[in-house]
């Protein structure tokens, strides 16, 4: 006589206490998840801020041309930037060959005009044994502009 074995249809209980346990479990994942959508959320309402104390700024004070970018005002930047806006405004010496060249605009990310509308002038960073990635870009038409990334980014500077 041969047994065979068959495999019961209904599901294994599980004990009481390994029951509660996920019971406790699922509603503890369920708060958590519900937490962190509202930050999620949160942060997508009110936006982010990279902590450098800029900010987009609209309405009446700020120029044309400053409207719709990163703006920062000119007493919020470093020292050495502040620096560098004074020797623009007295027209030199500069301290590096380099500043008052045509700034090209390559990366499109200032609003276009023909060649030789922009000069660029480096922004002494402590430490660097070269220019560094810090300048400062100013149009014909008074524009100031500030990049601490080498050109990935810049913010419109309100004097």
């Amino acid at each position: 006589m041969l047994l065979r074995f068959v495999p019961s249809p209904l599901p294994r209980r599980v004990p009481r206490a390994r029951a509660g346990l996920l019971v406790r479990l699922s509603v503890l994942l369920s708060a958590l998840l519900a937490v962190l959508l509202s930050v999620l959320l949160s942060v997508l309402l009110t936006g982010c801020s990279s902590g450098t104390g800029t900010a987009t700024v609209s309405g009446a004070s700020t120029p044309a041309w400053a409207q719709g970018m990163g703006t920062v005002q000119e007493s919020r930047l470093p020292a050495e930037a502040r620096q560098t806006l004074a020797l623009i405004d007295k027209g030199g010496p500069f301290p590096y060959a380099r500043d008052g060249v045509v700034f090209g605009n390559f990366e499109g990310l200032l609003p276009k005009h023909q060649r030789g509308y922009y000069h660029e002038y480096t922004v002494k960073t402590p430490g660097s044994r070269d220019r560094g990635a810090r300048r400062i870009v100013t149009g014909q038409g008074g524009e100031i502009y500030y990049t601490d990334d080498h050109y990935n980014s810049f913010r419109a500077v309100l004097r």
